[in-house]
């Protein structure tokens, strides 16, 4: 079932709980919710709460007159709406409730952050006929959904389409290339580096709170569910978990002393991230984003820029392939924005002026901007390890927002019906 159709099944639930016939049915739903959220939270007694609720609740469905002559099938979207009802509303109840969960996310987002940085295929011996950033975007991308929402169902689907997605990748490759994919020997590699990169840099989950999100999931998914495809690919992601917890040099096959190089190289880039953001506004200041009020605020705003991008040109090119690129390319975004506009700025004499303007005495003026400037743009490129300002990342396709905005508003349609039951 696709996620258009789950909705309208989900839907369709709302709607028979509406009837008046199912009022006994709508008092036991919200008992429970009501008993449950009064408990203090234990998750292994929490999880059979529910599972025992859902039970139950399957034989009152069954027996129940608006299902009279329902078929198996909707039978069981019946039971996906009420587990989706359910969880919905009691999610702030369960989700990542107690201070072990919450310190086990940090850890594996603090060290995914880290590898994110240096990380590459090789180090998880990924074969290169496997390499396929495309199709490692997208699995990606499933797996960022899934703290977008609250249902164990819904949260299990990101992680299946993003195994569906790396499976395929094996298939076509054993089917074009003509050789024999080892099957989880090949598979799990590849989703512990899909896992790795599935975070931006600037989120602070990696992703979004993976071990609470797995516990949810293991808890609160209907146990008839948890078979088959789901299971295997759901153990794998479990699986991929355990893995970066426990990773160190070896792991990645990698010398000691360069592991920790690398790791200690990435907690200084980390470092210098946020600095990056002020950046922004400071360069937006200079665009004319911001209105400063004098010269010497502009001259105040370019001296604390020059000073952050001097510091970090001081890390040195020997941590150069350690470097995140998406730390680079905010640097890149900083310095070269076609949107910094400094007109009519006193501190740039020569910004709009024409050839015919100058005069022979302003050359020896203009040399010495040009020398400044080639200066600190070699600084910048041999302390990101040579990389130029012209490799700009490419925008989002819009293929990718449309849909994005399309799931936001089926999600909000969804929380809107279950607000009104």
């Amino acid at each position: 079932m696709d996620s258009s159709q789950h909705s309208l099944s989900f839907f369709d639930f709302l709607d028979r709980m509406r009837n008046p016939a199912s009022i006994d049915l709508v008092r036991s739903i919200k008992s429970f919710i009501v008993s449950f959220s009064f408990h203090t939270a234990n998750s292994e007694s929490d999880g059979k709460k529910l599972q025992d609720f859902l039970l139950t609740m399957e034989g009152s469905i069954r027996d129940h007159p608006l299902w009279a002559s329902a078929s198996e099938e909707e039978i069981d979207c019946a039971l996906e709406g009420l587990e989706k009802y359910v969880m919905t509303k009691l999610f702030s109840r369960t989700f990542a409730v107690s201070s072990e969960d919450i310190k086990i996310d940090q850890q594996i987002s603090e060290k995914i952050s880290l590898l994110q940085n240096f990380l590459r295929p090789e180090h998880l011996d990924i074969p290169p006929v496997l390499h396929n950033e495309a199709s490692w975007l997208l699995a990606e991308k499933e797996l960022q959904k899934i703290n977008a929402f609250k249902s164990p169902r819904e949260k299990l689907l990101c992680i299946l389409n993003c195994c569906r997605v790396i499976n395929n990748l094996l298939l076509n490759v054993s089917m074009s290339e003509n050789c024999v994919i080892a099957g989880a020997d090949d598979f799990l590699p590849v989703l512990i580096y899909v896992t790795i990169k599935a975070s931006p840099y600037w989120d602070a989950a990696n992703p979004p709170q993976l071990h609470s999100n797995l516990k949810f999931i293991q808890l609160y998914r209907r146990q008839d569910k948890l078979i088959s495809e789901s299971a295997y690919y759901f153990t794998n992601l479990v699986s991929a978990k355990s893995f970066i917890v426990d990773l160190n040099a070896k792991s990645l096959s990698m010398d000691e002393t360069e592991f920790q190089r690398c790791m200690d190289a990435a907690r200084t880039a980390n470092e210098v991230m946020p600095v990056s953001q002020s950046m922004s506004w400071e360069m937006q200041a200079l665009a004319g984003h911001k209105d400063p009020s004098s010269s010497s605020s502009l001259r105040s705003i370019e001296t604390s820029v020059t000073g952050k991008l001097v510091s970090f040109c001081s890390l040195g090119p020997q941590n150069s392939s350690c470097y995140p690129s998406v730390l680079i390319a905010r640097v890149n975004d900083l310095v070269m924005s076609p949107d910094i506009s400094l007109s009519g700025s006193k501190e740039y004499p020569f910004l709009e002026a024409e050839a015919g303007e100058l005069t022979v005495g302003d050359v020896e003026k203009l040399l010495g901007l040009y020398k400044e400037v080639v200066t600190k743009y070699t600084r910048l490129c041999r302390a990101v390890g040579g990389q130029t300002f012209s490799n700009r990342q490419s925008p989002a396709p819009l293929g990718s927002v449309l849909s994005h905005e399309e799931e936001k508003s089926v999600k909000f349609d969804e929380e809107k019906e279950i607000q009104g039951l």
